[in-house]
């Protein structure tokens, strides 16, 4: 995600070869020797791309996007209601809840005990922290000494936490990227949550970047970029075909968490990038 003000605080052509071929992503339903892909990743919404929606009508947008096809929600934000009164909605809808993005805060030890039983009470073991900052090499490390830390706490729970990309973090620091300093110091069980869009935007491929980290990608943003504030995933300048191939070979992924941040009408959009998600196969 962007660095919104309020983000900060609370934190849709035919056969799939015609299509995958004009918009850049033949290749996308087959694994290199030809072969069908083996693994099919649900898919999930992150609820921040309907949040003007969650406003207005918290039930009635967790039941659209419910009637769309998703499988499971993130949330960024609760909009006032209780673990229980999220975990209601979710289970009524036939959901799961595939990730909370969880401020720093939240993760601190005066916290963590809260926030472990509030996770636990609406089915999430996807901890995922959205921002944090640092200017210096030594920052990032200790951001990375305390995921760790973390990390053990949360595994015998079958918990588990990770980091959010932001643009920020592909700055280079003392010649390595932020990004780097903390993936190359947490142990594997922390979930490296990739934001494509956030990754292009701060100078770097994702592709590359993904591959650098085979089996640290249990969740991921996928977010077109660059296409204009209305493109959907096929209609932007993302390699999806390398995307999805990593993901669905070497990332550990579990789930596909769709973003979209830009779009007049969410709920349209988010059904769009669904529908064409379908088209390619993920679905």
């Amino acid at each position: 995600m962007k660095n919104h003000l309020p983000r900060r605080k609370f934190l849709q052509l035919s056969a799939v070869g015609f299509a995958g071929a004009s918009l850049g992503l033949a290749g996308c339903a087959t694994d290199k020797s030809g072969s069908a892909m083996k693994k099919k990743i649900p898919i999930g919404l992150e609820m921040y791309s309907v949040r003007n929606e969650c406003k207005t009508d918290f039930p009635g947008t967790i039941a659209a996007v419910a009637k769309i096809g998703y499988k499971g929600v993130e949330f960024a934000g609760y909009w006032g209601r209780s673990a229980k009164e999220i975990r209601q909605l979710v289970d009524d809808n036939g959901l799961v809840t595939c990730g909370s993005h969880t401020p720093l805060d939240d993760l601190m030890p005066a916290k963590i005990d809260a926030t472990i039983e509030f996770n636990q009470i609406i089915g999430n073991k996807f901890i995922i922290c959205p921002w944090m900052v640092g200017k210096t090499r030594a920052e990032w490390l200790a951001h990375a000494q305390m995921f760790n830390e973390l990390a053990d706490k949360l595994a015998p729970l079958g918990l588990f936490t990770g980091y959010h990309a932001h643009q920020h973090d592909f700055e280079l620091i003392e010649g390595e990227s932020a990004w780097d300093i903390f993936f190359g110091n947490t142990k594997k069980e922390v979930i490296m949550q990739l934001d494509t869009s956030n990754c292009r935007e701060g100078g770097a491929d994702p592709v590359v970047v993904l591959n650098k980290y085979p089996g640290r990608v249990r969740t991921i943003h996928i977010k077109p970029n660059g296409g204009g504030p209305e493109a959907i995933i096929g209609e932007d300048k993302i390699n999806w075909a390398g995307v999805f191939e990593f993901c669905e070979h070497r990332g550990n992924t579990e789930w596909y968490v769709v973003e979209h941040e830009t779009s007049k009408q969410p709920l349209v959009t988010v059904a769009r990038t669904y529908e064409k998600l379908k088209e390619l196969g993920k679905v």
